[in-house]
């Protein structure tokens, strides 16, 4: 009888490598060559489950993402049935930050596709919709008007912040009080119109 492959678990053996080798090497190492060498398979089967730079690309930052969320829910769970808005996003975002090695090692992989999709606009179609969505999501935990916008200025902040700490531009205390002191604005502005 022949062995039964699990494709979902083989592409994400590959991805596994491909974001090993972007985090230590940077991102114009990434090769099929590279990544069939790091994940221990041939050049042919990486080309099986992904014809393109591109398709790798965008599967490996699916596994981030998935991480980040699995992250996320347990986190978010940690704190109860229904946890105020601003604990509730600075939970949020402290587990998406590079704070820990594993966090660290999917921001590296992140941050490369970011600067891939940057020559590479076509590739980082899903990625725009999940920025979307996400600024959705935190506008809806907001107070007060031009949610959308501030929002985004949160997501941006996050995401500055990740550079930083990746570089280590930042130590996480320096990072974290400078996500606070934001929270801090964003929420303090609507308690002052509301006691107005």
């Amino acid at each position: 009888m022949p062995k039964k492959v699990d494709h979902h678990e083989r592409r994400t053996l590959i991805a596994d490598a491909l974001m090993r080798v972007a985090a230590r090497q940077g991102l114009e190492a990434v090769s099929l060559r590279h990544v069939a060498t790091e994940a221990g398979v041939s050049s042919g089967m990486v080309q099986h489950y992904f014809r393109t730079k591109d398709e790798m690309m965008a599967f490996a930052m699916a596994v981030v993402r998935e991480r980040n969320q699995a992250r996320v829910t347990e986190a978010i769970a940690q704190l109860g049935e229904e946890p105020p808005p601003r604990l509730l996003l600075r939970t949020m975002f402290v587990t998406i930050l590079p704070l820990t090695e594993e966090s660290r090692a999917d921001g590296r992989v992140a941050l490369a596709f970011l600067a891939y999709t940057a020559v590479r606009p076509e590739a980082a179609t899903g990625l725009r919709a999940d920025t979307r969505e996400l600024t959705g999501f935190v506008a809806s935990l907001l107070p007060g008007p031009r949610r959308q916008e501030r929002a985004a200025g949160l997501l941006a902040l996050m995401e500055g912040l990740g550079v930083y700490l990746l570089g280590g531009h930042y130590p996480a205390e320096e990072a974290l009080a400078a996500l606070d002191a934001q929270l801090d604005v964003v929420f303090a502005e609507t308690d002052a119109a509301d006691a107005r």
